[in-house]
């Protein structure tokens, strides 16, 4: 087919808005390889280059060409909305069909067999859909002009964000056309990326490579162990930054408390993590596109495809796990500036953090083999509940297992409607050998990443020679050094309020599924038996409280300092009806721990103590129980009332050291409460990190 330059600059001045606009070094070059057929292509450059220009502009001069519609893999909705509205000033027929647009896949689907959509826009998980498989892929797969991986470092063991359904595009590209078009994009991948791509994509891969230096960015690596001096910095230094920016976070968590703070000292910063709906999102990327705000505080949420060329910072709040993921994400800073900073302050807490990370990015043998054992013994199959209740794993862990057994090939797992079942073919040992690779792989990009922590200065040198790109005619960062201190007073603040920032504790209203059989329990939890909202003092090892909290919990002896927080923490909630008496969560391990503490509360409250509550079987710990399901059965007939106590009929401030699936809290209440006590209120010192 013949490519028509003329009509692909009008076309890229369409989807700009730019009458001027001029293809950057390569764009062109890519869409002529595409539209003229000469092979599958790779494409690797930098975040802001164009890419998406590239596939929309090849898809638009195939469809007036007569060729069938272009499929395109994308790995988040965020994504796929921006690139929709980039097709539409194309004039390009785009459509997607995902899980939160359900109600108009009849109408898509339809308007796909009226070949009334140029190119379909799908996540890499729609592909082993029955549903898409039937009634799209099946219809079009003789017509396809044009496969788009986008982000395809996806696809890759190596890549950063690995996602084990971008292997899905390996067996779909067998189930196609072998003479198919492939455009495949990326910001990020070094050597052993592309390798691993060129095995997937197919023998004979072109490769378009573009420069990974960012002249306008200026670097900068900041230790700053403790989280109040981080806030501090943050504090500071923002105001004297011009425009708006991004500050990445390792957790949820941490970005609602880096916003919280931020906001209360009148520094205009949104939170922005998967947890939102998706109004809020692109309500909150329209108001960092229109700086409205200073910066929005995001986890990975906001990554691939969010575009605001004149983002004038990136900082980094903790260190990410490589340097793949941290050059993806400072990238997007200075795309259209002369001049943008990206900032990475280090943490003490990291390290933990991208240790969870690494250590469950893959299942463990131990929870796979109860998996497959679970499924043995049932031949109608588990659902993901049901295997909740045998397995003692997170359901995140056993989601995620499931998930990567279901891709082998052959499969050991099959779904039959909501169950999973046992097939004929057994796990092989490439399936840990891969994990255990991959592993290993990520420590060692975690060591690269403190590598860069500690650098003083060649940032920008260090990333491009990691990435294996071109690192001669880097030059010195073009704007200054920014300030590694802060004021003690502004740390005292960030101090401050890391106290002060309790967390709500919900009641639970629903008995666990199967309920409670040795309490008889099951179904609703009556609004007379429930606990009410109550708080945490703080999170398990955090800045505020947690460290003094896991020091308690350590030598056998909260402090004063936490009697003293804790009373403060109730002046400020000021529960209501107030409580009138004191009890706790009794424990048989340490024995004396919580009810030292809630005594001494109680007394700074000038209320009465009663020991209500008796523990009448030892069990694990239920920091041992890695589910809900599990915590449940653990705490089924393991509390009682105390023989012969008679309760008062007041509201009762319920006292325990940690909490995590709140079973233990709510069945204390359901048993203060039926033994007559008034409203239950939970104060616990810390809420445990969980998933999170």
């Amino acid at each position: 087919m013949n490519y028509n330059s003329a009509r692909a600059l009008e076309l890229l001045r369409a989807g700009t808005g730019d009458p001027r606009a001029e293809f950057r070094e390569g764009q062109e070059e890519a869409i002529r390889h595409v539209v003229e057929g000469r092979g599958r292509l790779l494409v690797v450059q930098r975040t802001g280059w164009g890419k998406s220009s590239v596939y929309f502009i090849a898809t638009k001069l195939l469809r007036e060409a007569v060729l069938g519609p272009a499929l395109l893999v994308s790995p988040l909705l965020s994504l796929m909305r921006n690139q929709i509205q980039s097709a539409e000033r194309m004039g390009v027929r785009a459509e997607t069909i995902h899980s939160d647009n359900t109600a108009a896949w009849d109408e898509i689907e339809a308007r796909i067999g009226r070949d009334e959509v140029d190119i379909l826009l799908i996540s890499p998980e729609r592909l082993a859909n029955a549903r898409f498989g039937e009634r799209v892929l099946a219809a079009i797969a003789g017509r396809v002009s044009l496969l788009v991986i986008d982000e395809a470092h996806c696809i890759s063991d190596w890549g950063h964000d690995f996602r084990p359904q971008y292997r899905l595009i390996g067996r779909t590209l067998r189930a196609l056309p072998g003479n198919l078009r492939v455009l495949a994009t990326t910001a990020t991948a070094n050597n052993r990326v592309m390798d691993d791509l060129s095995q997937v994509l197919g023998p004979g891969l072109t490769v378009f490579r573009g420069e990974l230096h960012r002249p306008s960015l200026t670097l900068q690596t900041i230790r700053m162990p403790g989280q109040a001096e981080r806030l501090a910095w943050l504090a500071e230094q923002l105001p004297r930054m011009p425009g708006s920016g991004i500050i990445y976070t390792l957790t949820v968590r941490d970005a609602h408390l880096v916003s919280d703070f931020l906001r209360s000292g009148g520094i205009l910063a949104d939170p922005y993590t998967g947890q939102l709906d998706e109004r809020a999102r692109v309500d909150r990327e329209q108001a960092l596109l229109e700086n409205r705000v200073k910066a929005l505080v995001a986890t990975t949420a906001l990554g691939m495809g969010y575009d605001k060329p004149d983002l004038a910072f990136v900082i980094h709040y903790q260190m990410p796990g490589s340097v793949v993921a941290y050059y993806q994400q400072v990238g997007r800073a200075g795309r259209r500036l002369d001049d943008a900073y990206g900032v990475l302050l280090s943490g003490v807490e990291e390290a933990d953090i991208n240790d969870f990370f690494i250590e469950t990015a893959f299942p463990t043998r131990e929870h796979v083999n109860q998996i497959l054992a679970a499924l043995a013994g049932a031949p109608a199959g588990l659902s993901v509940p049901e295997l909740l209740s045998v397995v003692n794993a997170r359901k995140g862990e056993i989601e995620k297992a499931i998930q990567l057994l279901a891709l082998e090939s052959p499969s050991p797992i099959v779904k039959v409607n909501s169950r999973w079942t046992l097939t004929a073919a057994e796990l092989g040992e490439g399936f840990w050998a891969r994990a255990a690779r991959l592993t290993e792989l990520r420590r060692t990009e975690q060591q690269q990443m403190q590598e860069y922590v500690a650098r003083t200065d060649g940032h920008m040198r260090f990333l491009v020679e990691a990435l294996d790109g071109d690192a001669s005619g880097i030059g010195p960062p073009r704007l200054p050094v920014l300030p590694t201190t802060v004021q003690p007073q502004t740390v005292q603040a960030a101090l401050q309020f890391l106290r002060r920032t309790d967390l709500p504790i919900e009641p639970r209203r629903q008995w666990v599924a199967g309920g409670f059989p040795v309490f008889g329990l099951r179904g609703n939890i009556p609004v007379t038996h429930r606990a009410q909202i109550g708080r945490a003092l703080c999170m398990w090892g955090d800045a505020g409280w947690g460290e003094l909290v896991r020091k308690g919990k350590r030598e056998n002896h909260f402090s004063d300092e936490l009697v003293i927080a804790s009373r403060d923490l109730v002046a400020r909630w000021d529960p209501t009806p107030a409580p009138a008496w004191v009890t706790c969560i009794p424990s048989r391990r340490h024995a004396q721990l919580v009810p030292d503490f809630a005594r001494r509360l109680a007394q700074t409250l000038r209320l009465p103590f009663l020991d209500a509550l008796v523990k009448t079987d030892e069990r694990p710990a239920q920091k041992t129980m890695a589910n809900s399901a599990m915590q449940a059965r653990n705490v089924d007939g393991a509390i009682s009332l105390a023989d012969g106590v008679t309760l008062p009929s007041g509201p009762v401030l319920l006292i325990d050291d940690m909490t995590d699936s709140r079973w233990t809290l709510t069945v204390a209440a359901w048993l203060l409460r039926a033994g007559g006590a008034g409203e239950v209120w939970p104060l616990v010192l810390a809420q445990a990190g969980g998933g999170d």
